[in-house]
């Protein structure tokens, strides 16, 4: 006992928060630590993954799904994570290096040593990121992996296939992933009742419903990397990786009821993009306690869209767009006696123009320099962890004769208080700005249908966020459980705005408006029914939303629950997951994103592994979204349908290879993104 209680010390204190950086790994060889699977902290948690989890796991996706994160869904057929209450998106990291489908699908489970849930990441991991999820695993010191993952779905035109390989050689690795997916969907439709109150005081009815619709799209995405790294005191990395989508000649056709008119309206889209990305890192180990890493990304983005509509009148307009920009961070850190001390420089530039052709005649020409300097220590007291922080961030945005400067200071501190080895409480505050999306920036006009037209707003400045989180949770080798408290303040956030013209036009554009405040209540529990062999979990909470816009008071209170069981028989795996979708209200729309159930049986054999997967079961006419717009002279309730997504049947095989013999991997530490193209849709 005394030995595990000593071990518990040290993984506790080698696990510390920090959410600037990603922790090392520490291996304990040939040593079973009977203790709890998760390990709190101020801005997450640690979790350690079981044998048979790991065992019964194919892929990344495969083993995220049986672990049922709070607010996050993950779909291992469909290969895709997002997050149920719309805090942000979710981004994927392995050993701290961002990575995307390729690297998740050639992950193997059980070189898995952790997983990172980081539920509050902050600013340093990037904009709109809502949750991280970093898994940590051990590579190989000599030896290969190769190996597909083919998913293809029974019911609909739908699939997913990739191959890749990773070798090995003393300090060098070589990776290579190709993937290739596509749909061809026809079931997707939708409904709208829209009510325009005119100059006039009268009320004039729209009805939209779709007849006929067709999607169809592919993507290719190819990735090369190379690492060389000398244990943990050296690491050198560099990728280049190249996407490609193309989605052609998509239709749909609607119903109109205009007034005392009837008559059918066709829209047809097509897209192009191309996005090839340069990203070279080095981390050096300075001293056993000073470390320095520096990253640099570089990315291009290519893009061609047309669009016509003829609701009404025919109206088109083509899109060329090219975006260049190059993102830059380097972090020092020194491991002093009382506390860790981490300070950094991130500089960013992004270089947009999207010329508009056509009826939507623009060109937009953005540029956007920002730097962001912090500094940050965290220690241990005692029984408190802490970590305090502050930063300042500079926005420099120019974009056709518009232009401003923006500062922000950056603070961020997290308390954790352990009361006994089971029960923890935390508490986290910390503010910074958000960035309008490029494309809401844009001066351009476009017509939606004909009576809306959207329009960006150059002027639009960046918003002051603030949050504050406390959470207890009690953990035993069985249970784990927490309850938490959120409250989320945005200042001047860009809020959606409509307009009525004098000749009863109806603009919606963004601009900054008064308050968002989000205050969200959940609790969450998971058990092992039987230990390694049947496991539950079940959470649900309140989420309560306020918007003060300039001429407008909205409140929403939503409810939402999630439950999974998982029940693991030797080779079989067998799974049911349910939730009831995410209900929102921001600004004057509220919005509901589809509810999702599954049922999944998975057989392992070898190196191969053969999932099924039913989905939306008894369901043959999926609710998507629903969409209610509460403006004062433009109401609009819009529902959307997709047969495509009932009684979804996919088969996935997954056949991976490995042969090498194991040693801990260097982390990377920090990584830099951009995918935004900063077109108007």
């Amino acid at each position: 006992m005394k030995r595990l209680f000593t071990i518990s010390i040290i993984m506790t204190s080698a696990f510390c928060a920090n959410a600037q950086n990603v922790d090392k790994t520490i291996t304990l060889n040939e040593v079973t630590v009977k203790a709890s699977k998760v390990v709190n902290k101020a801005d997450g948690m640690i979790i350690y993954p079981t044998d048979v989890q790991k065992q019964t796991s194919n892929n990344g996706y495969s083993i995220l799904e049986k672990l049922t994160l709070a607010n996050i869904r993950i779909d291992n057929i469909s290969h895709t994570i997002t997050a149920i209450d719309n805090r942000g998106s979710v981004q994927l990291r392995v050993n701290g290096i961002v990575v995307g489908k390729q690297e998740m699908l050639a992950l193997n489970p059980k070189d898995i040593v952790k997983i990172n849930f980081i539920n509050n990441p902050g600013v340093r991991y990037g904009e709109s990121i809502g949750y991280v999820i970093d898994i940590v695993i051990r590579r190989s010191e000599s030896g290969y992996t190769i190996g597909t993952d083919l998913t293809s779905a029974l019911t609909t035109l739908q699939g997913d296939g990739m191959v890749y390989g990773k070798w090995n050689k003393d300090k060098s690795e070589l990776s290579l992933s190709y993937d290739v997916s596509g749909y061809k969907t026809k079931g997707s439709k939708s409904k709208q009742l829209a009510e325009y109150t005119l100059t006039d005081g009268s009320i004039y009815t729209i009805e939209r419903n779709d007849v006929e619709s067709l999607g169809k799209s592919i993507a290719h995405d190819a990735k090369l990397t190379y690492n060389w790294s000398d244990s943990t005191a050296t690491v050198f990395q560099t990728s280049l990786s190249g996407a490609f989508n193309n989605t052609p000649d998509n239709y749909n056709i609607k119903d109109i009821t205009d007034g005392s008119r009837q008559y059918q309206a066709a829209s047809r889209e097509k897209n192009k993009s191309l996005s090839p990305v340069l990203d070279i890192y080095f981390f050096r180990q300075l001293t056993p306690r000073q470390s320095i890493t520096a990253n640099a990304v570089g990315t291009y983005i290519s893009t061609q869209t047309s669009s016509y509509y003829d609701e009404g009148t025919p109206y088109k307009y083509d899109v060329d767009g090219k975006t260049a920009s190059l993102l830059t961070e380097v972090i020092y850190e020194n491991k002093l006696k009382p506390f860790t001390l981490s300070t950094g420089l991130n500089y960013s530039y992004k270089h947009t123009k999207n010329d508009y052709l056509g009826d939507a005649s623009a060109l937009t020409k953005t540029n956007n320099n920002r730097l962001y300097a912090f500094a940050e220590i965290k220690g241990l007291f005692r029984p408190l962890r802490y970590t305090l922080g502050a930063g300042a961030s500079y926005i420099h945005y120019t974009q056709n004769g518009h232009r401003y400067n923006f500062w922000t200071f950056r603070p961020k501190a997290s308390l954790t208080y352990n009361i006994n080895n089971n029960m923890q409480l935390s508490y986290t505050y910390q503010m910074w700005d958000r960035v309008s999306r490029i494309a809401m920036t844009s001066d351009a006009m476009i017509r939606t249908n004909s009576m809306e037209w959207t329009i960006g707003n150059p002027d639009l400045k960046p918003s002051r966020d603030m949050d504050h989180r406390l959470q207890f949770s009690y953990n035993t080798n069985r249970l784990q459980t927490f309850v938490e408290g959120y409250y989320k303040q945005c200042f001047k956030p860009n809020m959606a705005h409509y307009e009525r013209t004098d000749d009863n036009k109806f603009i919606y554009t963004q601009i900054n408006q008064k308050e968002i405040s989000v205050l969200n209540a959940m609790a969450y529990a998971g058990y092992w029914l039987l230990p390694e062999k049947l496991q539950i979990a079940a959470y649900g909470g309140m989420n309560r939303c306020f918007n003060f816009g300039k001429d407008y008071t909205h409140c929403y209170t939503s409810w939402f629950y999630v439950g999974s069981i998982t029940a693991y028989l030797d080779h079989f795996t067998l799974q049911g997951y349910i939730d009831n979708g995410n209900r929102f209200f921001e600004g004057e729309s509220k919005g509901f994103s589809g509810a999702y159930s599954v049922l999944k049986a998975s057989y392992m054999w070898r190196d191969l592994q053969f999932s099924l997967s039913w989905a939306n079961p008894f369901d043959s006419n999926h609710k998507s979204y629903e969409n209610e717009l509460l403006n004062r002279n433009l109401y609009k309730h819009t529902i959307g349908y997709s047969k495509d997504s009932g009684n979804l049947v996919t088969l996935n095989i997954s056949w991976q290879l490995s042969r090498g013999n194991k040693h801990k991997s260097a982390e990377k530490k920090i990584n830099l993104r951009d995918t935004d193209n900063g077109i108007i849709k």
